[in-house]
């Protein structure tokens, strides 16, 4: 900032140096000692403003990028309390239920393989966490080590439909699929998976017994925008501007008794922006929840 108001001074300097005044037409020398004094006064005053200005300016780049480190540090502080909170749960359970078997050497094989398997079900979701976990910290410290390539999306979606048939069958529900066909896009399988997955493992856990999800997409110039919309439950409009944020719960009973991390939506949001996108959820008012996401068609914004 101090060299851009030097150089507008040296511009302005020039000219008053050369013409004295506006009104002259031919360069002339300054015929008063006043008019160099003046000049040297105006070089002086403009130095020293650029000082201050550089001073102001460098000052207020210290202050942002320490309030900047301030936030990552809070958030990562948080983070990692939730971390903490969420792998104390299902380590503290899979603990209770094999010290119970180790202490009761006479147990009925019944109670017995009641507790195995709800062990199983706790290591399960342990290990589901710290999978979610070790994909949001690939997005975030390891881009450059994401690979991409070229990904049929509707036959990804075909296949994830197939696999979450019982569950849709389980909840009565009802899936729509009016993807068009050869949905080609650039990206990572992987993170792309994961985006369509959880927000139908979502619709299927939040919207409720026998509610219907439409899953569309639409083609755009440098994107193709899809579309989620179930007609359940929904959720109060005021947790919607906080449902991405990482281990944030609207009911936390119900999402740990459903087996969720509190980090699928992070992932898609986070995943949707690696891919050169932006995700938003509203409450129609129809009822339920719809995302509407983008993802760029472009290479370039895909390799970012």
């Amino acid at each position: 900032m101090w060299l851009s108001v030097m150089a507008v001074f040296l511009v302005y300097a020039t000219i008053f140096i050369l013409f004295e005044d506006y009104d002259r037409k031919f360069i002339m020398p300054f015929n008063e000692v006043s008019d160099w004094h003046l000049l040297l006064f105006s070089l002086i005053v403009m130095a020293g403003l650029g000082f201050l200005l550089f001073r102001y300016a460098h000052r207020m780049d210290e202050r942002i990028s320490r309030e900047q480190a301030e936030k990552e540090n809070r958030m990562r502080r948080e983070l990692t309390q939730n971390i903490a909170h969420e792998l104390k749960t299902p380590v503290a359970s899979i603990l209770g239920y094999t010290d119970t078997i180790l202490d009761s050497p006479d147990m009925a094989d019944d109670v017995k393989q009641q507790f195995i398997v709800r062990t199983n079900a706790q290591a399960r979701r342990l290990t589901t966490l710290l999978q979610d976990i070790s994909t949001l910290n690939r997005m975030d410290y390891a881009r450059d080590m994401i690979t991409m390539e070229r990904v049929n999306i509707s036959v990804l979606f075909a296949d994830i439909a197939q696999e979450i048939a019982f569950a849709l069958q389980n909840r009565q529900m009802t899936l729509h699929n009016y993807l068009p066909e050869d949905i080609i896009i650039h990206g990572n399988y992987s993170l792309l998976y994961s985006i369509f997955r959880n927000l139908m493992d979502n619709a299927i856990n939040y919207a409720g017994q026998g509610t219907t999800v439409e899953v569309s997409a639409e083609q755009r110039p440098d994107c193709w925008r899809f579309t989620f919309k179930d007609n359940g439950i929904g959720i109060p409009a005021r947790h919607l501007p906080r449902i991405f944020e990482r281990f944030y719960r609207i009911d936390k009973g119900r999402s740990r008794e459903m087996g969720g991390t509190g980090l699928g939506l992070s992932i898609v949001k986070n995943a949707v922006m690696l891919h050169g996108g932006n995700i938003t959820v509203s409450s129609p008012s129809t009822g339920g929840l719809e995302f509407a996401f983008t993802i760029s068609s472009s290479n370039l914004a895909a390799n970012q």
